[in-house]
């Protein structure tokens, strides 16, 4: 919580952080807005960040509760990227042990990662396949599309 009193006096542009519950450390609800000059621009995207309670030594896990349309963030919400994964070495050899989670990382390392994620996907290990394959092929079309209609969306529910 010493996080969340950090981020509220120097806020991070780009995100807002806060508890779901004030009862709860371990569960926080993150605003991301969908970053300037990216298909996701004007975008409100609401997501529940959990912490292990043996944080910051392993990494919280991180889920889109407003729908969204990206290659990392699988149908459920869930975000694939390599700073939120298990510190250590890659089973599949895809990332080095510097990507993954380090206990240096915060809320804001975090966050920053994830605009930047929205800003340009990765396309080489989806967590959803089909967002993938349209990104690289229906950039403009399909994909710009839906991930328009998510950003509709995510105004339209953003404050409820």
């Amino acid at each position: 919580p010493l996080e969340i009193q950090k981020l509220n006096k120097n806020p991070v542009e780009g995100f807002s952080a806060g508890l779901i519950d004030d009862n709860d450390l371990y569960r926080w609800e993150v605003l991301i807005i969908g970053p300037p000059d990216t298909l996701y621009e004007g975008g409100v995207f609401k997501a529940h960040l959990t912490f292990p309670k043996d944080y910051p030594l392993r990494p919280p896990k991180m889920k889109f509760i407003t729908e969204i349309w990206h290659p990392n963030v699988d149908k459920n919400g869930d975000v694939c990227i390599s700073i939120l994964h298990e510190p250590g070495e890659d089973k599949y050899g895809y990332e080095k042990p510097e990507e993954r989670w380090l206990p240096i990382h915060t809320v804001e390392t975090i966050m920053i990662s994830v605009i930047s994620m929205l800003a340009d996907p990765n396309g080489d290990s989806p967590a959803n396949v089909d967002a993938a394959k349209e990104w690289r092929e229906d950039r403009h079309g399909e994909f710009k599309r839906k991930v328009a209609r998510c950003v509709r969306k995510s105004q339209e529910t953003a404050f409820e």
